[in-house]
């Protein structure tokens, strides 16, 4: 067996589904009232750091990505507006992928997929891509009871939504650069650390997230 994490993060509402159905029913309603489509997590520079990295790898405009507890869709949107069309968004609560489907509606942006599912759950339903991008949702993975167990079969299906070859990138604000790598090492060798946003405190400088991409194992250790 794995030894655990070197962090050990504290259960809390943030890992639970009824907060996140609760959280979106509210967000439904204030993007009825206001047009606000609610929080993008981590703000909008991570996401914009991810497109600008894709697009130095030369990402193909046509390559299949999903964004794995998508929320408001946020991410995708953004990745559209980059003129990337396979795209897919997936979220274990019904609310949120309410709420992204009125949105993508609202901005003529049809193309992109929205499906209720359980990352925990079977996946195989959803097919394989070429990128799957999380952000925050790991994190909030390990926030929940029995966390390490939840983890490791999070990571596995990860794996298995991935082509051969394909990328799994991950913005988290609970992890640090260490303890991703080894949290997917079973599965995943680490390709690169995308670039994040530093700051400054005590002569120290520090990052408020760590984003990282991770290349599918080729084979993987028995």
């Amino acid at each position: 067996m794995e030894e655990e994490d070197t962090i050990n993060l504290n259960p809390c509402e943030l890992g639970t589904k009824s907060y996140w159905d609760s959280a979106y029913e509210t967000e439904i309603k204030n993007y009825l009232d206001n047009g606000d489509i609610g929080e993008i997590w981590f703000d909008e520079s991570s996401q914009t750091r991810i497109i600008k990295w894709l697009n130095k790898q030369d990402t193909s405009k046509d390559a299949s990505i999903i964004d794995l507890g998508t929320g408001n869709g946020a991410m995708l949107f953004e990745l559209s507006e980059a003129e990337y069309t396979n795209l897919t968004g997936v979220d274990y609560s019904e609310k949120s992928i309410e709420l992204a489907q009125k949105i993508a509606i609202d901005q003529d942006q049809p193309h992109i997929t929205f499906k209720v599912c359980d990352l925990l759950a079977d996946v195989t339903e959803l097919g394989r891509f070429d990128v799957c991008h999380d952000k925050g949702t790991f994190d909030a993975i390990g926030l929940m009871n029995d966390a390490f167990d939840k983890k490791e079969i999070y990571t596995k299906n990860v794996f298995d939504l991935l082509n051969d070859k394909g990328l799994f990138i991950i913005t988290s604000c609970n992890f640090t650069e260490l303890e991703l790598t080894k949290s997917f090492s079973n599965y995943f060798d680490k390709f690169e650390v995308i670039p994040s946003q530093t700051f400054q405190f005590g002569g120290k400088v520090g990052k408020t997230t760590t984003s990282i991409c991770f290349k599918k194992k080729e084979t993987l250790s028995k």
